[in-house]
């Protein structure tokens, strides 16, 4: 632990931080597997339903610069094309 105080409050928010970040790419991951599920399933309504959520979660990501913006954009690309396949 650092003496300076500045110093130890920095090390008490970057503890904060990271915790929020590892929660939100956590739930960014489960909703693109939850969309890559319903994609397998075979059902199409439900793979819509999770490919507009997934869609949500990775704007909100890319928004908050948890992800950049060419990730998000590629990421959207990939559940896109996977969702028209099975059309």
């Amino acid at each position: 632990m650092p003496n300076i105080k500045s110093a130890q409050k920095r090390v008490l928010i970057t503890k904060e931080r990271t915790a929020r970040n590892k929660a939100e790419k956590s739930a960014l991951k489960t909703s693109i597997k939850k969309f890559d599920a319903a994609v397998a399933n075979g059902s199409h309504e439900e793979a819509e339903s999770a490919y507009k959520a997934a869609v949500k979660t990775v704007d909100k990501a890319a928004a908050k610069g948890l992800i950049h913006a060419n990730n998000a954009a590629h990421k959207k690309s990939r559940m896109a094309v996977k969702l028209n396949e099975k059309a």
